[in-house]
């Protein structure tokens, strides 16, 4: 069985993808619609693969590290971690739907990219060379916030270094609103867009 909302199609079974709590609060703030991806240390693929082109998004607190955040948001960190070590489950707030999965190869693509992220350049950098033969997948995301957000069991299953689970219990219910407009969305869509564009040509 499936649901719509929005416009997107939730799967009976649905699938999350795993990422920083830090990140999670600046996509649900507007302060970026994207995220990096390589794969984790356990994936069952040997790099990452986009199993879903919708899926809810997942916090993750264990490996969140302030130095590898630009310095004006390292603060946010620790706003996140006043959940942890989430007595009353994991907080399921945000939807995502993929845009556009844009796979990078070189430095100086990933540079230009810079101000469209509150990862340091370090980091960034990191994630592109960890596994070097293999692209990064940089996903551009519309995300919603979820109208009644849910607290899940941290259950066995969602633990270990992988980007994707599939959720044991009951999702949230009710509606979702999105955290941009459309025309919001698409403009900084176009904008990163524009800057691969110069680094190509």
């Amino acid at each position: 069985m499936e649901s719509e909302k929005m416009g997107i199609t939730i799967h009976r079974d649905p699938i999350v993808l795993k990422e920083w709590a830090v990140i999670i609060k600046a996509l649900l703030e507007g302060k970026q619609i994207v995220v990096m991806r390589k794969g984790g240390i356990r994936e069952e693929a040997k790099d990452f693969q986009l199993v879903s082109d919708s899926f809810y998004l997942f916090p993750t607190y264990e490996h969140q590290k302030e130095e590898l955040l630009k310095e004006q948001y390292r603060g946010e960190l620790a706003e996140t971690l006043t959940e942890w070590p989430l007595p009353e489950g994991v907080p399921l707030r945000a939807y995502a739907a993929v845009e556009e999965d844009i796979e990078i190869t070189d430095p100086e693509t990933l540079k230009k990219l810079e101000p469209f992220h509150i990862w340091t350049e370090r980091f960034a950098e990191e994630r592109l060379r960890w596994k070097k033969t293999k692209p990064l997948h940089l996903l551009l995301l519309r995300v919603y916030r979820l109208d009644e957000p849910k607290n899940m069991p941290l259950r066995d299953s969602y633990n270990g270094c992988k980007s994707w689970v599939r959720l044991e219990d009951e999702a949230p219910s009710g509606g979702m609103t999105p955290v941009l407009s459309a025309e919001q969305f698409q403009a900084e869509a176009s904008r990163i867009r524009e800057a691969l564009q110069r680094i190509q040509s």
